[in-house]
């Protein structure tokens, strides 16, 4: 199918809330064409120099509040992963031809979406980030739910959203958790080192 692009510098992934506020002409268009027609629009990683050819459609959820000038703030929620075949530029806003993918691989199993959940929070709280209220329901997929919620780089994003395996991506996340937790315990016992060797008098 043919879907207008929205290139941000981000990944969004299957059930992600996504606030955009849309400023610029070509954007105005697309957003005003996509509420009227009710259809999908889809969001591609771009640095501005390199497109990703995987992404997700969004769709509108709602607008929360138009502008005198045009422009829009809208909240979108991502739908579906695709890649693109062929791009189409005959427009103000670039558009593609793109096939949309599910998940052919193996599922992870509830003690592994257990595990990983359990990791993730660990290691928001350790890094010391707020931890945002989520409701979650390890009886299904929680990969991309933990994923979007977590401040990694966005190349790692990319590939988990890029795989067609829940289990595959639950194990990728469970791996950096498990990367990362040594060195934020490191990193808080060397501060803790610190203040200790230095006390305040």
């Amino acid at each position: 199918m043919r879907i207008p692009l929205f290139p941000l510098d981000l990944v969004l992934f299957p059930g992600a809330a996504l606030p955009l506020h849309i400023f610029e002409a070509r954007y105005r268009e697309m957003v005003a064409e996509c509420l009227s027609e009710r259809k999908v629009f889809g969001v591609v990683r771009s640095d501005g120099e390199q497109m990703a050819i995987m992404g997700c459609t969004a769709k509108i959820v709602r607008v929360v509040r138009r502008f005198d000038d045009g422009k829009f703030d809208v909240l979108c929620e991502g739908v579906q992963r695709f890649e693109i075949e062929a791009l189409d530029e005959s427009r103000s806003f670039l558009q593609a031809d793109v096939e949309v993918f599910e998940d052919e691989g193996a599922r992870s199993t509830r003690t592994d979406r257990e595990d990983c959940a359990a990791l993730h929070f660990a290691t928001l709280q350790m890094a010391g980030i707020q931890i945002p209220a989520m409701h979650l329901d390890l009886n299904a997929p929680v990969a991309f739910q933990l994923a979007d919620a977590l401040p990694s780089d966005l190349g790692f994003k990319q590939r988990l959203l890029a795989s067609r395996s829940d289990a595959d991506r639950t194990t990728r996340l469970r791996d950096f958790y498990n990367e990362m937790l040594p060195r934020l315990r490191a990193k808080e016992d060397a501060s803790r080192a610190g203040q200790a060797s230095f006390p305040i008098h």
